[in-house]
């Protein structure tokens, strides 16, 4: 099956506002900026997003969030984004924050048709007890909470330990960002921009890729390939000016006389 679209607008002309999505990357490396930008023009609000984190102020998420678009996120790291904060904390927007280990098994789970999972990671913390600030008021009480979550003991490996129930996630859409990807949605992602995109392609019901590079089946190596194309629903080949379009996060230089 072709599942090469014309332009990103035609791969996402059916998300709606209120939609929940599943976007890889990992602060800004490997993220699916093309879609994003998208999103941006077309005007969608009230999104849920479950990401690694929010992009920066002006890229990634981030243009997501400066204009509105984001009711709530689910997130493991969002310190990298100042307005991000302001919003939380006034009350603007909803977070949960969750480990990261703990993030990427739930969008896996989700993709793999697993309802739930238990896991030692959060035991004794709010993270299973509750109370974690989900939204904040205007006046900077707690307007939403996190609620407990269930806690089970199990013998594993002859010792008995407590666990937690974290629930899968199954989103609306994915998004990601591949290397390489052929026709049939088979993708390849370049070294580090691996992280979370393969496991936000699994979560997403319909999942979007947009692709560097686009090859024609056959041409990838099976043993090459990191995420097959049966997650994938749509994918969008990119232009060499937009695939050449990459940030860094943060720049670190030393001057000429420093070297001398």
């Amino acid at each position: 099956m072709d599942k090469v679209v014309t332009s990103a607008a035609a791969a996402l002309e059916d998300v709606r506002d209120g939609a929940s999505l599943a976007v890889g990357g990992f602060g800004l490396c490997g993220i699916p900026s093309v879609l994003i930008a998208e999103l941006h023009a077309r005007g969608v609000r009230d999104l849920e997003v479950y990401s690694n984190n929010c992009g920066v102020d002006d890229w990634g998420l981030g243009i997501l969030l400066g204009a509105k678009q984001i009711r709530r996120m689910v997130s493991s790291y969002v310190g990298e984004n100042k307005e991000f904060a302001r919003q939380y904390l006034e009350g603007e927007l909803e977070v949960e924050l969750t480990p990261q280990g703990t993030l990427a098994e739930r969008l896996r789970a989700g993709g793999a048709g697993i309802a739930a999972f238990f896991t030692p990671t959060g035991v004794g913390s709010q993270v299973a007890d509750g109370g974690l600030p989900w939204r904040y008021a205007a006046d900077g009480s707690v307007a939403l909470a996190s609620p407990p979550k269930e806690t089970r003991t199990f013998a594993l490996g002859g010792e008995e330990r407590t666990f937690v129930l974290e629930e899968g996630i199954a989103a609306d859409f994915g998004l990601v960002r591949a290397w390489k990807g052929d026709r049939h949605g088979n993708l390849v992602f370049n070294k580090s921009s691996r992280n979370f995109n393969p496991l936000c392609a699994m979560s997403g019901r319909i999942t979007v890729a947009e692709v560097e590079e686009l090859v024609e089946p056959g041409d990838l190596d099976p043993d090459e390939v990191h995420l097959p194309g049966i997650y994938v629903q749509r994918v969008v080949p990119l232009t060499p000016e937009q695939a050449a379009d990459k940030r860094i996060e943060k720049r670190t230089v030393r001057s000429t006389a420093e070297e001398n």
